[in-house]
C-alpha cells in the first residue's frame, strides 16, 4: 500500500522505498506536494499554487517556478515507482493520480474520529478508544510547520478540530472505563488547546463528580465562568449552568 504523511514530516512510503522531505524540491516542493495529496479529487491550478508558496508576493518569473517545482516533484515520485503519468498536467492544472487504496495520515484521522463518535453513539466506548487514540496521535502533529498559506491555515483548522473532537472521544471512553485521571488529563489537554470551549468544561465538570471529587468540578465551573467573563464578557450558556446545577444538587 502507498502510504503518506503530511503531519510531522512530508514522507511518502511505497513498499521499501521512503522518500522523505530531503528528496523533495525544498519546502516548495512539500508544500506542493500535500496540496496536490490533500486535493487530488480535483485539479489544481497554477495560481492555488502559486498563492501557497508566494501569499501575494509571487517572482516575476512564477509560472515558470511552479513548472519547475511540479518537474522536480515528478521525479521524486518516480523513485516511489509512481509514473509520469501520477502527476498529469492539463491547461495549466495539475492532479495527482494515486492509487484509490492509498492511506494518508490526515484522511484516516478524519475516518478515525467519525468512527470514534459512531461507536460512543451506539453505546460503545471499547470500540471507540482505538479509534479515538489514532485520530489523536495524528491530528496533534504539526501540519507544514513554517508555512502559512491560506490553504495550509484552512488545514490547521481542520486537523485541530479533529484533534479536539478526538479528545472529547478521550474523555468518554476514559470515564467509561472509570480512568478517571485520565478522562481528566484529557479534558485539560482540550482546555489546553481551545480554553473558550464550553463544552470541554461540562465534561470536565462531569468526570470530577462522577470520580466523586465535586469540589473539583465546582472549581471547573469557576474557571469557566472566570474565563469567559474576562477574556469575552459572557456568562457561561445555560447547557454550562445546567451542568454546575447537577453538580451542587448531587
Amino acid at each position: 500500500m502507498l502510504r503518506i504523511y503530511l503531519t510531522s514530516q512530508v514522507r511518502v512510503e511505497h513498499g521499501d522505498v521512503l522518500i522523505g522531505e530531503r528528496d523533495l524540491p525544498g519546502r516548495q516542493g512539500r508544500v506542493v506536494l500535500a496540496f496536490l495529496v490533500a486535493e487530488r479529487d480535483r485539479p489544481a491550478t497554477r495560481d492555488e499554487l502559486a498563492e501557497e508558496l508566494w501569499l501575494d508576493q509571487p517572482p516575476a518569473a512564477w509560472e515558470k517556478a511552479v513548472m519547475a517545482v511540479v518537474s522536480k516533484l515528478r521525479a521524486a515520485l518516480r523513485r516511489a515507482s509512481l509514473g509520469d503519468s501520477a502527476l498529469a498536467t492539463s491547461f495549466g492544472c495539475y492532479q495527482l493520480r494515486i492509487p484509490a487504496d492509498t492511506w494518508v495520515d490526515i484522511e484516516a484521522a478524519a475516518d478515525a474520529v467519525h468512527r470514534a463518535e459512531t461507536a460512543l453513539a451506539a453505546g460503545d466506548p471499547r470500540a471507540a478508544y482505538p479509534w479515538a487514540y489514532v485520530a489523536y496521535h495524528v491530528a496533534r502533529r504539526p501540519f507544514l510547520a513554517g508555512e502559512d498559506g491560506p490553504w495550509v491555515r484552512r488545514k490547521r483548522i481542520q486537523l485541530r478540530e479533529i484533534h479536539l473532537r478526538a479528545l472529547d472521544c478521550t474523555v468518554e471512553c476514559a470515564a467509561a472505563n472509570g480512568e478517571m485521571a485520565e478522562a481528566i488529563q484529557a479534558a485539560e489537554d482540550a482546555l489546553a488547546v481551545e480554553p473558550f470551549r464550553e463544552t470541554t468544561y461540562q465534561r470536565l465538570m462531569r468526570v470530577h463528580a462522577a470520580a466523586g471529587n465535586r469540589a473539583e468540578a465546582l472549581r471547573a465551573y469557576e474557571r469557566c465562568r472566570t474565563v469567559l467573563a474576562e477574556e469575552l464578557g459572557v456568562p457561561p450558556s445555560p447547557e454550562t449552568e445546567a451542568v454546575y446545577t447537577a453538580v451542587v444538587r448531587a
